[in-house]
């Protein structure tokens, strides 16, 4: 059985409109990326802005705010759950890997933590420059490799504990975690790399029960497929994560610190 593009979108998407209010709930758990990421795309009044992965909003609304009445910020998403919840934008629901905007028509390009989601992130790239104009920034986070994200990690191994391997293996969203893989994909599309950094996310919880819920509320596809399963498997593994969780013990709690990558590059002459 080979992968299927179209299926992973449709469970992607499934599970970012089933966790729309709740990831916009823990937006701002994740400000500093966003700062880190907004810094680093070096916004200016009247520019033109594309949020892709857009999400709740969370870049374009600060996008906006920096780019002025004389700007534009647009947030775009293949979610209308995700959308729905910043009516107060310029939202364009679409798929990353075909943008419906034209040729060198926005000045920045911004994607928080949503590379490592396209099935295709060399054609998403390609179309990112594309909608780039000349000296155009692209500015993007993802995260950083398996072992320096136990936010993402903790539950991906209590999974593979104790559910059978999937038929067919989705992307990893840590394939982007290495630095040089990154600047090369970047390059590839004919970006002009910039830097590329790391910044670190560190998160707190009360107890295991309360990081796998906050694990849900960010997981898009994978608490799509989870909710799926029968009651009492979904109970193991909310019962059983502690286990993962057992190295970043922090007192009753624990304390996760994981690492981004942001990235920057610009677009030159056209191709």
């Amino acid at each position: 059985m080979s992968f299927d593009t179209k299926q992973f979108k449709r469970l992607e998407r499934a599970g970012y409109d089933r966790i729309g209010p709740r990831y916009l709930a823990a937006a701002g758990a994740r400000d500093g990326i966003a700062t880190a990421l907004l810094e680093a795309a070096a916004l200016a009044p009247g520019q033109r802005v594309l949020d892709l992965a857009s999400g709740p909003g969370q870049l374009a609304h600060a996008a906006a705010e920096r780019v002025g009445a004389d700007g534009l910020a647009i947030a775009s998403d293949i979610s209308l759950g995700q959308l729905a919840c910043c009516p107060d934008l310029l939202r364009v629901a679409a798929d990353g890997e075909a943008l419906p905007f034209a040729d060198a028509s926005v000045d920045r390009v911004l994607c928080g933590l949503g590379l490592m989601f396209f099935p295709d992130a060399d054609l998403a790239l390609r179309e990112c420059r594309r909608v780039l104009r000349t000296r155009g920034r692209m500015a993007l986070s993802v995260w950083g490799p398996a072992t320096g994200v136990p936010l993402v990690e903790c539950a991906l191994a209590c999974m593979r504990r104790l559910l059978p391997p999937p038929k067919v293996a989705r992307p990893s969203i840590f394939r982007f975690g290495d630095a040089d893989e990154l600047n090369r994909r970047l390059a590839s599309a004919d970006f002009q790399v910039g830097e590329i950094r790391s910044h670190h996310l560190t998160l707190e919880f009360a107890d295991a029960a309360d990081y796998w819920q906050a694990f849900l509320d960010l997981a898009g596809g994978a608490a799509e497929s989870l909710s799926r399963l029968a009651p009492e498997k979904q109970q193991a593994l909310a019962a059983s994560v502690g286990g993962e969780l057992a190295p970043y013990a922090n007192g009753a709690g624990y304390r996760l610190t994981s690492t981004v990558l942001i990235a920057t590059a610009t677009c030159g002459r056209k191709p």
